[in-house]
């Protein structure tokens, strides 16, 4: 594989924090990657993860493999609410890890499927991502479609590529907002201070659409359902703290709230999905109870007066 860095963001940039970027592969297998000679840079052989990039870098990456080893089946219990020939439906739980990465290699999504599917997933995405369609953050809880056949895996894809499926979240945000509904329409993309990070950009970022309404005002809160009309990464998380209200919890793109001090991740749930079952056409429709962990939080607002 050829890169080129011909893009003023990456300039100082660290090599194995582009590569992570580029290949989604966490910062260890990256490193290690670099260490074993994999990466070149203007023809010269790279061994040093914290190498800083410059503008017109050729970098060229040797073709290698993921042994299966790397990602070892878990007997970790899953909450499967749609089982059959061609694909999986799971109600992820919050703080549960979607795929294998930096700190997180035995104890993920991944390795539960794994363990109970075996070989039946698709392989589309290689042997990290078996199955894998779409992802949601470790905080956020809710439904996952998982694949079992390389046909589904693709059909549903496009559909999130189409946007032709139907996603909704519930979340709750930070402050009061004023209208009932509305439609946040700014690109994301890469924050250029913080790479773990997404933020808006009107230069560089993504097309992004999100609309939103209110299910319930508090005094300091507010209840919402969001459906997501693409699918950036972070994209309900950045979206609110674009317009002054940042999701409850939310310590990446907010801070710490008085009310809620233990609180170390968004109260956000995938709470329904909709999409078209690629065998036979037939619209498929789930929605999932809000958790429990939810609940909690907004009886303590009601409970309060928060």
């Amino acid at each position: 594989m050829y890169l080129k860095i011909n893009d003023n963001k990456y300039i100082n940039v660290r090599l194995d924090q582009f590569l992570c970027d580029k290949l989604e592969y966490s910062r260890n297998f990256v490193s290690k990657l670099i260490k074993d000679k994999y990466i070149y840079i203007n023809n010269n052989v790279c061994i040093k993860p914290s190498t800083r990039l410059r503008i017109n870098d050729e970098l060229y990456i040797k073709d290698f493999e993921v042994k299966t080893l790397d990602v070892l089946p878990a007997d970790i219990p899953l909450n499967i609410v749609y089982d059959d020939e061609e694909l999986i439906i799971i109600n992820k739980d919050r703080g549960m890890v979607v795929h294998p990465s930096n700190g997180h290699y035995d104890d993920t999504l991944v390795n539960a499927i794994m363990y109970k599917y075996k070989d039946k997933l698709s392989n589309i995405n290689g042997i990290m991502r078996p199955g894998i369609v779409h992802r949601i953050d470790k905080d956020t809880s809710g439904l996952l479609c998982i694949c079992k056949t390389n046909f589904a895996h693709n059909e549903i894809a496009k559909q999130f590529k189409e946007h032709t499926n139907i996603r909704k979240y519930v979340c709750i945000c930070r402050g009061v907002l004023k209208k009932d509904f509305d439609c946040i329409n700014q690109p994301i993309g890469r924050d250029k201070n913080n790479r773990i990070k997404f933020a808006i950009d009107n230069v560089h970022g993504k097309n992004a659409i999100t609309e939103y309404k209110v299910l319930k005002r508090y005094n300091n809160y507010t209840f919402l359902e969001c459906i997501l009309h693409t699918g950036r990464t972070h994209q309900i998380r950045v979206h609110m703290k674009s317009i002054g209200h940042p999701l409850l919890g939310d310590l990446m793109y907010g801070n710490k709230d008085s009310n809620f001090k233990e609180l170390n991740g968004q109260i956000l749930h995938a709470k329904y999905l909709e999409f078209t079952k690629p065998s036979n056409n037939e619209r498929l429709k789930f929605d999932s109870d809000i958790p429990i962990y939810f609940k909690e939080v907004l009886e303590r607002i009601e409970n309060n007066n928060l």
